[in-house]
């Protein structure tokens, strides 16, 4: 899962963003209306975590761009407008939720959750590769029944590669797909993921192994 943060606080960046990379889901974080129009057109994101106080506008004037220009997007606001009228315009401009500041993480991500369970698109099935197995919508791995703890990055590593298994999935690919919006992945700093990973699932019975295709990229595949 992909989320968008559209939010001015810095400290509130770090704490959604520390509580979305826990829960395994991918967060990119934008501070104004401008660049959050570049970032939904330039890439897909399953939800939209959206703030009404941005420097450069209202949030409502984006919630309702949104919902001409990508109506099937969810879009939970976290505001500290609070009042009935101003959670009602909320609502009515498009929002699928509405969240008032100061909100407990537990709840935003009880919120999350629940939203993406009523967007179809969201819904994702679980990923099997050998004795693995991943299911997105909690981003748990487990093999052979056993949970098999992984940081953030290494778990999204570890769901691409299983959405292809027996494909060769690009470097650059794999960059793009484990970067922050505005924060590129480096060569080096994927290597070292697929690195972790492969250190966490060696001494365990997956049945799968990760091949280098030297100048290429990475390929999950049957164990010999």
């Amino acid at each position: 899962m992909r989320l968008l943060l559209v939010e001015d606080s810095p400290r509130l960046i770090e704490l959604v963003g520390e509580t979305m990379r826990d829960a395994g889901w991918r967060l990119d974080a934008v501070s104004s209306v401008n660049e959050a129009e570049a970032a939904i057109g330039g890439r897909e994101h399953d939800l939209v975590l959206l703030d009404l106080g941005l420097p450069d506008g209202d949030g409502l004037d984006l919630l309702k761009w949104i919902r001409q220009q990508h109506a099937g997007l969810p879009v939970l606001v976290i505001t500290a407008r609070g009042s009935v009228d101003e959670r009602v315009q909320g609502l009515d401009a498009g929002a699928d939720d509405y969240l008032v500041k100061p909100f407990h993480h537990r709840e935003l991500l009880s919120r999350c959750r629940a939203m993406l369970r009523r967007n179809p698109h969201a819904i994702q099935p679980v990923l099997e590769a050998g004795a693995l197995r991943f299911d997105p919508a909690t981003a748990e791995l487990t093999c052979d029944g056993v949970i098999v703890a992984l940081p953030p990055r290494e778990r999204s590593l570890i769901e691409i590669l299983m959405r292809e298994v027996g494909r060769v999935v690009p470097k650059r690919r794999l960059e793009i797909a484990l970067s922050e919006y505005g924060q590129e992945l480096s060569s080096n700093a994927l290597e070292l993921a697929v690195s972790r990973v492969r250190k966490r699932l060696q001494p365990l019975d997956t049945g799968v192994q990760i091949e280098t295709v030297r100048g290429i990229g990475y390929l999950l595949r049957a164990a010999a």
